[in-house]
């Protein structure tokens, strides 16, 4: 491809900078052959000219497409060079705040210099199981990709960790760890993980130190192996040390500090264990305060001490040792202030009494004084004699400084060897995984010895690094069969050489430092005479003779040799060696034992029990210890090095490299310059140019069709993908050297994706410029003719209104015409009606007068017609009342004549014996008209009864007119009692005002003034009396209306806080539920462990020959028989573990024990807090019914108050009024007081106004009172129930009985039925009544005997009181059947206002539809009365049934009672003489009580049967749902039965038991574990149902009441059981989640359900999943197709609905949890295509819901998070409104979420747009104050806690079968 088609104009080129390195810029201008310079343009729109070198003509690297800018691997960039690598690192940590990279097979992790949220439990989670090209980068993926290689390839790993001090390493190198120990865990309960882990701060603080460039830094290298067993669980680790710093014990530059456990150990100096050490500040101690700087920001070295201690306990090293080692530390301190002053220039003395040096000695427990000598002396020896040789004070003091950091490194190994003992373990290592934490390549200013080793063990580790890329670069052409020529590469071999080789550095200065008077500058020499001029990597500065520089891999360094002879040498006093190994404190002579019992240099330490080493051979042979000790530090680390270098290459390395941003420790702060230098050195350029030298673009062929589909026409799309795709890129790139077709992928050279991309790019600009120019054409033509309608429609309306203009002109024209006629008109009928007016009313006038005369005439002759009339009547009736009293008088007197001689005959008469004998005569004329008379009463009585038969029919319709007319006739009895009593008093007026009249005529006038005055005032009283009365009832309503306010604020004042506290209760609920279910889960894994102990215990058991027996009778099931001897197992267990061998360790099992103990306990804390929380929600009701009844009291009591005022006003006015009645009477006057008079009926008519208004408001206040006390009785028996029973009931039947016997045997019906005491108490006892009524037939001749007439007079009464209370029963019959058929009236007249409606309606609708209208509602009609007469006929078929029923059974009665009784007439000589006839007797069917019996015996054959053998997917397919729970539940019936409490107890546990055992067996089985939870759960709703408890037999028949258990309370085992039930559920949730996990990622994320949406973008060498859908890959189809299968599979079983629901419940919210989590990981799925896809997969489960009915189960609401990301990924993210409107979007996602996919969302098309980083911070400031988690991933293994609601069965067991295929023969039902 010519350079003139890539450098064209708006082509971007990267150009040299001096401040960021490189800079940016764009071509104005295209580039020719030939031409010297470019014209560009920078980003800050200047334009500059680039001259280019004229020696090679190169061109400026171009750039990328933006859309590959930010990618998780630099290799998937088109152009690979320098720039771009820079430029995506500073775009993903400082934009996009992403810290880690891929470059190829090497992870980048840039040091953000603050605390991320992306090393938690969840993270670990996400990452573990993934392919290493599935996620974003991390150094998880890094460790799950060794950890899975190790696994797969079964092949040792290595994680190399390199960068310069502050990259990171040690961090990186820690989570590494933290993840190993995390998946894997242990295999064994050593805790061998968190051992690993605890070693780090213990060697933080004796190997890391403050430097100038990082706060914690190490000065060591590390290489700590992580043993695995053949399960890959941990078992043990070993560290490797190399080259400790020990200058810094003595001596630390400026700004930097000694090692961290000094300044701990000073910071901690006041607590009492430390008081002996003579601490005090680290300021006060020559080797802590040359750096000047002995705090840390942020750092408390006081705490960092105590977690040190806490390392070392949990690492095996007791209190004693630790004191110890502080000890030493401290004596270190003190050593390093002992003053050596000089004596003379040759020798030096410390000063006599220096306490620091009496400090150091008591510390470490030596002599004074031989220490005070020989750190002043040395000891010379020759071949003849020894002598003693001073020292000068500089000597003197190096020597002391020897001995401290001799010291301080054997404490060093001491505490590594330890730390390797704790952390080995006896068990076989299978395979480890080795950490590699080691130093980078640095240069410095000036660089000594440390330095040259550092950079040595760089350029061997590069070499490594180099070989291991072309290595893998080899083989991946190798499999894809592509050509492939030697990639040059830098070798870095000859430096390697020039450091290690014969006569090389290393080897001239050992040997230098053999030599008596060697020194540095000779040594300088030498190097000067044997590399100078053979070797081009070894120069030597122009101004110095003591420096040399090596061109090393990364960069040229300058070595100083001042010090390296002495480092290299590392020589100590030999006499103050002597004086240490004298001590007396035994910990130092431990430190300074021999060499043999030493730890080697390298860190190994002997014996490392059973330990392998693959591919390392063994140091063949050793020297002695002498010469051991003399070795050099430069052979030392040599030696080490390669042993390091045999174990990287005898394993597969994973590289990380650690890359510092800034010198400055600020967070996330790119410095480039910084950045490219450590890039150069630690080989991430080197990748780079590797990769770039091949292909370095792979492109499988599926995903560059579907990337490059546009650029196809398509007739060139051909089946074959491969074909189509080399034809396309042949058309496309015409040189063929440009790519390579592999057998899976397409290699590209770099920039040829660039190019396609390009091509790409161009192709879909052109598409949119024709969509764009078709739409805008479009646009303009609807723009056109809308405005060229809108100009037709403006004409219309002008000519319009012309045209009505020039019609109003015309209108106005005649209309002014019409107005002119009509006012002449007008004024000349008004004058002409004038004048017709003043005409008429003079005729008026005249005629009226005439009229008047005539008119008083007649009036006056009337008058005196009247006036005679009445004058002449008024004589008249005088006449006649004289008359009239004259003839009564006459009349009385004749009659008291007449009467006086008739009572002088009677007299007479009287005392005549005739008499008598007529009295008697008539007496027994009486006593036969009694005897009639009780005839005819009794006739009447059977009258009466027929008379009621006919009262039936007429009573509906008296009843109605009797109750209004009742009613009326209340009215008017009241009114009359009113009138009554006004008739009185105004009669008893009238007389008292006629006495008076006479006498008060004269004061007429008088009494009629003071009447119209008074009148006045009560005028005004009754005025105010009514304005009282009204303010009065207003105030009432005023305070009732605040009453009712104050109610309905209090009662929602309660609700809400009663809702409030309910809720809280419910979450308190829910949180104990998980807790106690988590613990269960808990318990479920320690008796896993517990098993899986017990089988290892059991299998080394085995192995030993002389193992003990085991008794014959001990079964194999024994853990099926007892549920807690589980327990028990666990004490024989470790006892026959301690019988058998003593090398197992006995702690585990005793661990066991112990945790499971504890489990138990806080289960059963848990059972208590759950009984407290029940006992709380039950006080809690309590309380708020309290609070309630005392609210509604205070409520009443208010009222109460209220009502009294109001009865204390009324009766004020009551009594106001009665005293101006009484003053009325005492003060009236007769006339004034006449009845007839007007001021009379005024006052009675305000009495009477008032009284009633009084009335009213004593109504008023009696129905308020009503009310108040119906609400204290409503609320008083609010709980109680109302049981009325009459003895009406059964009175009305009487009647219907026929003779004595039904009569008795109702009474004793009567007597059985009620047996009520309130029935005790009656007078007169029905049955007696009864029984009078129902005796023989009176004898009517005997009743003149005395009492008899008494007693049938007694009898009529009770029997009318009887008729009339019957009487009274059928009337309120009636009054209940009258107020149905008012109803059905009621009813009746609505369906016939709604037929009128729908009639109206119709007559408006046209014939048609009025036709189809009136058959639609025609078939409604029939519809619903086929319904009504449907139910009508199930009703009457269920009543046949049941009275066949109830036929067969009293027909059978019947059959054994007429049996009976002809068995019974049958005499003994008969049977004995007749013959007996065989009969054929039908076998009756047997009533099954629903029981099954089996024996002791049989218990294992059930079990084994029923539950072990039991298979769902064969036998019980075909079975009733839930069929061995009923099975189970019917034989533990039976034993319930016997009342053995042995069996029961044997069958419950033998049942839980063998559950737990087929789910461990096959735990992994949807079905399998389905299938025992829907029997779990209907064993647990059948112990329920048949425990007897009422709240569980609501709702079973009268059979299954019958069925109950009634010998045991199983309550405890139904908690055991549902304890079973959670487990089953909880491992039903894992073995589910074990099945989608794989489908969720593929299917609701790669899969592309809408074809064509997602575009594919180039990826690296990390190969990511395909988003295409290939054979084998999981779509959402799969997902759905699998819910259907476990929806199926556990309605199938029988799964209690709503357990379905929290199933699907929870299965969706691992969908929802697992894609979310992975989308915050994954860079390239966060674009706006990916949204829509997620949406659309998201509505298609929603769907799924719908299907099954189960939309209410809460599920669609654990997918709301996802779906609010993907709605994130699609909604606009520029302006501040878009910001807004996210934030009040995004409910569900969490702050840490939501920025997390903003700054992921990545776009794939150049038509999309990044996410700039002032919308970032935009987003950031409104969500700062959000309250929500830190935590960015979801719970994956979160489970919902699970409910197990009270489900009763209908199936009645007595019907249940027992099919043979169980095998299950020796079952017999009962």
């Amino acid at each position: 491809m010519a350079a003139s088609e890539l450098y064209t104009k708006c082509a971007r080129v990267w150009i040299p900078d001096a401040e960021d390195v490189w800079r940016s810029a764009e071509l104005t201008k295209d580039y020719k052959n030939g031409d010297s310079s470019l014209q560009l343009m920078l980003e800050d729109g200047k334009s500059i000219q680039h001259t280019l070198d004229s020696a090679t003509n190169d061109l400026p690297y171009l750039r990328n497409p933006d859309i590959l800018v930010g990618e998780n691997d630099l290799t998937a960039l088109s152009y690979l060079h320098e720039p771009a690598v820079l430029h995506n690192l500073k775009v993903r940590f400082a934009d996009s705040k992403l810290i880690y990279t891929y470059c190829g097979i090497v992870l980048v992790a840039i040091n953000p210099y603050e605390t991320l949220p992306i090393y938690g439990a969840d993270i670990i989670n996400a990452y573990s199981g993934q392919n290493m090209g599935d996620m974003d980068p991390h150094i998880f993926a890094v460790a799950e990709e060794a950890y899975k290689q190790m696994a797969r390839d079964e092949r040792n790993q290595s994680i190399i960790v390199s960068g310069e001090s502050g990259a990171g390493k040690t961090v990186s190198a820690k989570y590494a760890m933290r993840f190993f120990a995390t998946v894997s865990g242990t295999a064994s309960e050593a805790n061998i993980e968190e051992k690993v882990l605890a070693s780090n701060p213990i060697m933080e603080a004796i190997g890391n130190a403050k430097t100038t460039r990082n706060d914690n830094s190490s000065r060591f290298g590390k290489y700590i192996e992580i043993g695995f067993n053949n399960r890959y669980h941990i078992i043990g680790a070993n560290m490797r040390t190399y080259l400790l710093e020990k200058s810094r014990v003595v001596f630390q530059a400026d700004d930097e500090r000694n090692y961290h456990i000094f300044y701990q150990l000073c910071a901690s100096s006041h607590l009492p264990e430390f008081k002996n050490l003579k601490l005090s500040n680290a300021n006060n101690f020559l080797y802590t305060m040359q750096g000047s700087s002995p705090v840390i920001d942020g750092i408390d070295d006081s705490k960092e001490l105590s977690n040190t201690r806490s390392a070392f306990t949990l690492l095996g090293i007791n209190e004693s040792y630790q004191m110890g080692l502080f000890r030493v530390l401290a004596a270190i301190l003190h050593l390093g202030n002992v003053e050596i002053k000089d004596r003379d220039a040759d020798s030096s003395v410390i000063p006599p009494n220096n306490h620091h040096l009496a400090a150091f000695c008591e510390l470490v427990g030596v002599t004074y004084q031989d220490m005070r000598q020989w750190l002043c002396h040395r000891k010379l020896k020759t071949a003849t004699e020894t002598y003693i040789k001073t020292l000068p004070r500089l000597q003197a003091t190096n020597a002391r400084d020897a001995l401290s950091k001799h010291i301080y490194a054997k404490l060093f190994n001491w505490i590594v060897a330890h730390v390797n003992k704790a952390l080995i373990t006896n068990i076989k290592q299978h395979s480890f995984i080795g950490v590699l934490d080691i130093y980078g390549f640095e240069t410095f200013d000036t660089n000594s010895f440390e330095q040259f080793c550092i950079n040595y063990a760089n350029e061997k580790l590069q070499q490594q690094f180099n070989m291991h890329v072309f290595k893998l670069e080899q083989e991946e052409y190798m499999k894809e069969q592509i050509p492939w020529t030697l990639i040059d590469f830098y070798d870095n071999q000859p430096c390697i050489n020039l450091i290690e080789a014969k006569m090389g550095v290393l080897d001239l200065l050992d040997e230098e430092c053999r030599m008596p008077k060697g020194s540095d500058d000779s040594w300088a020499q030498k190097l000067y005479n044997t590399h100078l001029k053979t070797c081009s990597l070894f120069e030597k500065p122009r101004m110095s003779n003591r420096a040399f520089i090596i061109q090393h891999f990364a960069d040229k360094v300058e070595y100083r040799c001042e010090g390296f002879l002495e480092k290299n040498k590392d020589t100590v006093n030999e006499e103050q060696i002597n004086v240490m190994k004298a001590s007396k404190f035994a910990l130092l002579v431990e430190l300074f034992r021999d060499e043999q019992k030493a730890i080697s240099p390298t860190g190994q330490v002997p014996g490392t029990g059973g330990r392998t080493r693959l591919g390392i051979k063994p140091e063949k042979s050793r020297e002695k210890t002498s010469k051991e000790h003399k070795k050099t530090v430069g052979c030392q680390f040599r030696n080490s090095l390669q042993m390091l270098m045999e174990t990287l290459n005898a394993t597969t390395p994973h590289y990380v490299r650690c890359i510092k941003p800034n010198d400055f420790k600020m967070a996330f702060t790119f410095d480039p310059k910084r950045a490219v230098q450590q890039l150069r050195a630690c080989g991430v350029l080197e990748t780079i140019r590797i990769s770039a030298a091949g292909f370095p673009s792979r492109w499988t062929y599926q995903e560059f069709f579907s990337r490059y589909r546009v650029l196809m026409k398509q007739k060139d799309v051909l089946p074959d993908k491969k074909l189509t795709c080399k034809n396309v890129l042949e058309k496309l790139v015409e040189d063929q050297d440009k790519y390579q077709f592999g057998k899976t992928k397409i290699f590209f050279r770099a920039g040829q994706v660039a190019y396609l991309e390009k091509l790409r790019a161009d192709k879909l600009r052109a598409a949119c410029i024709r969509i764009q120019k078709t739409i805008r054409c479009w646009l303009a033509r609807k723009k056109y003719l809308r405005m060229r309608s809108a100009a037709i429609t403006i004409q219309r309306f002008i000519r319009g209104y012309q045209a009505r203009c020039l019609a109003k002109f015309l209108r106005r024209t005649r209309a002014a015409t019409v107005i002119q006629k009509h006012q002449r008109m007008y004024v000349e009928r008004k004058r002409y009606r004038q004048k017709q007016a003043a005409a008429l009313a003079m005729q008026t006038i005249l005629r009226a007068y005439m009229a008047r005369q005539k008119y008083q005439a007649l009036l006056r002759e009337h008058k005196v017609v009247i006036i005679q009339k009445r004058v002449r009547g008024w004589l008249a009736r005088c006449w006649y009342k004289r008359c009239l009293v004259s003839i009564v008088y006459l009349q009385c007197c004749i009659r008291r004549m007449r009467a006086r001689r008739e009572l002088k005959k009677l007299k007479i008469e009287a005392r005549s014996v005739e008499h008598f004998k007529k009295l008697n005569k008539g007496m027994e004329n009486k006593i036969m008209q009694l005897q009639r008379r009780i005839d005819e009463q009794s006739k009447d009585n059977r009258a009466v009864n027929e008379r009621l038969i006919s009262l039936e029919n007429s009573y509906t319709t008296e009843s109605e007119r009797m109750r209004t007319e009742l009613g009326r006739l209340h009215g008017v009895e009241e009114e009359a009692k009113i009138k009554s009593n006004q008739v009185s008093t105004l009669l008893e007026e009238l007389e008292r005002l006629k006495k008076q009249l006479k006498t008060t005529q004269q004061e007429k006038k008088t009494i009629e003034d003071w009447a119209q005055s008074y009148q006045t005032e009560m005028e005004k009283m009754v005025s105010d009396l009514k304005d009282q009365n009204g303010s009065l009832k207003k105030e009432k309503d005023d305070l009732n209306r605040l009453i009712q306010e104050q109610s309905q604020q209090m009662t929602e004042k309660m609700v809400r806080a009663i809702a409030q506290e309910t809720q809280q209760l419910e979450t308190d609920l829910n949180e104990e539920r998980s807790r106690y279910q988590n613990l269960l889960t808990e318990h479920l894994r320690l008796e896993e462990k517990y098993d899986d102990l017990k089988e290892v215990m059991s299998s080394l058991v085995s192995d030993k020959p002389g193992h003990r027996r085991r008794d014959s009778t001990h079964s194999s099931n024994e853990s099926e028989y007892t549920y807690n001897s589980e327990y028990a197992e666990l004490e024989e267990g470790s006892r026959a573990s301690e019988d058998v061998t003593r090398g197992i360790d006995t702690t585990l099992t005793l661990k066991q024990q112990k945790r499971i103990t504890q489990l138990e306990q806080e289960n059963q804390s848990l059972h208590n807090e759950l009984e407290n929380k029940d006992e709380q929600l039950q006080r809690a009701s309590a309380s708020r019914e309290a609070e309630l009844q005392k609210a509604r009291g205070a409520e009443l009591e208010y009222e109460s108050l209220k009502r009294q005022e109001l009865e204390s006003e009324n009766k004020k006015l009551k009594h106001d009024l009665a005293e101006m009645r009484q003053s009325l009477l005492r003060n009236a006057a007769a006339n004034a007081g006449a009845p007839g008079s007007p001021a009379y009926k005024v006052l009675l008519e305000q009495l009477d106004a008032s009284s009633e208004e009084l009335e009213v408001r004593k109504e008023e206040v009696l129905i308020l009172r009503s009310q108040l006390v119906s609400q204290k009785e409503a609320m008083h028996h609010r709980e109680e129930k109302e049981t009325m029973t009459e003895p009406s009931i059964y009175a009305a039947d009487v009647s219907k009985l026929k003779d004595a016997d039904e009569l008795k045997q109702a009474c004793i019906c009567l007597k059985d039925t009620n047996r009520s005491p309130r029935f005790m108490h009656k007078p007169l006892e029905v049955s007696d009544l009864l029984s009078r009524l129902r005796s023989a037939a009176p004898d009517f001749h005997k009743l003149n005997e005395d009492g008899e007439l008494w007693l049938v007079n007694q009898g009529l009464k009770e029997t009318t009181r009887l008729l009339e209370h019957q009487l009274q029963t059928q009337r309120r019959s009636y009054d209940s059947e009258a107020e149905v058929l008012r109803s059905e009236l009621q009813n009746l007249k609505e369906e016939n206002n709604r037929q009128q409606q729908l009639l109206a309606q119709n007559l408006q609708l046209p014939p048609e539809a009025r036709i189809e209208a009136s058959l639609q509602h025609e078939i409604t009609r029939l519809t619903n009365e086929n319904l009504d007469l449907m139910e009508q006929l199930e009703k009457q078929d269920r009543t046949i049934r049941k009275l066949k029923k109830q036929l067969k059974v009293y027909s059978k009665r019947i059959g054994e009672l007429g049996a009976g009784q002809t068995e019974g007439q049958t005499s003994p000589g008969q049977m004995v003489d007749e013959p007996i006839h065989p009969v054929n007797i039908p076998r009756r069917e047997k009533d099954f009580q629903g029981m099954l019996e089996y024996k002791k015996e049989d218990e294992l054959k059930l079990v084994k049967n029923l539950i072990l053998e039991l298979k769902p997917r064969g036998v019980a397919v075909n079975l009733i749902p839930g069929l061995p729970s009923y099975i189970l539940f019917m034989c533990l019936r039976h034993a319930d039965y016997l009342k053995d409490d042995q069996k029961v107890r044997t069958l419950l546990t033998s049942t839980i038991n063998s559950i737990k055992k087929i789910l461990k067996k096959r735990g992994d089985d949807f079905e399998t574990v389905s299938f025992w939870l829907a029997n779990t759960c209907r064993f647990l709703h059948c112990l329920k149902q048949y425990s007897g408890d009422e709240a569980f037999m609501k709702h079973n028949t009268a059979r299954q009441n019958d069925h109950c258990l009634s010998n045991f309370d199983l309550a405890e085992y139904r908690q055991v059981i549902s304890d079973l039930a959670i487990q089953i559920y909880q491992q039903l949730i894992k073995c589910m989640e074990n099945i989608l996990q794989p489908m969720i990622v593929s299917g609701m994320l790669e899969h592309e359900t809408i074809q064509g949406v997602s575009g594919v973008k180039p990826t690296g060498l990390r190969k990511r999943t395909s988003s295409i859908a290939d054979e084998g890959t999981y779509t959402l189809d799969s997902i759905l197709r699998q819910l259907n299968a476990f929806h199926s599979t556990m309605c199938q079983h029988g799964t209690d609905p709503e357990l379905i629901k929290q199933v699907v419940k929870q299965q969706f919210y691992i969908i929802g949890a697992v894609t979310l989590n992975n989308l915050l990981l994954r860079k390239d799925m966060c674009s706006w295509s990916k949204g829509m896809q997620i949406r659309y997969n998201v509505s298609q489960l929603e769907e799924w819901l719908r299907d099954k009915g189960l939309m209410t189960c809460g599920a669609k609401e654990t997918l709301e998070p996802l779906i609010q990301a993907a709605q994130l990924l699609q909604v606009k993210k520029k302006t501040d409104e878009d910001a807004e409107a996210i934030c009040s979007m995004c409910l569900a996602l969490t702050t840490a979420q939501i920025v997390k996919v903003l700054n992921l969302y990545t776009p794939v098309n150049e038509f999309e747009e990044r996410v700039s980083a002032t919308f970032m911070r935009t987003i950031q400031t409104r969500l700062r104050d959000r309250c929500d988690s830190i935590q960015l991933l979801m719970d994956t293994k979160m489970i919902y806690p699970v409910t197990f609601p009270f489900n009763p069965s209908s199936l009645a067991l007595e019907t249940i079968q027992i099919p043979s295929s169980l095998n299950l023969g020796f079952l017999t039902r009962v």
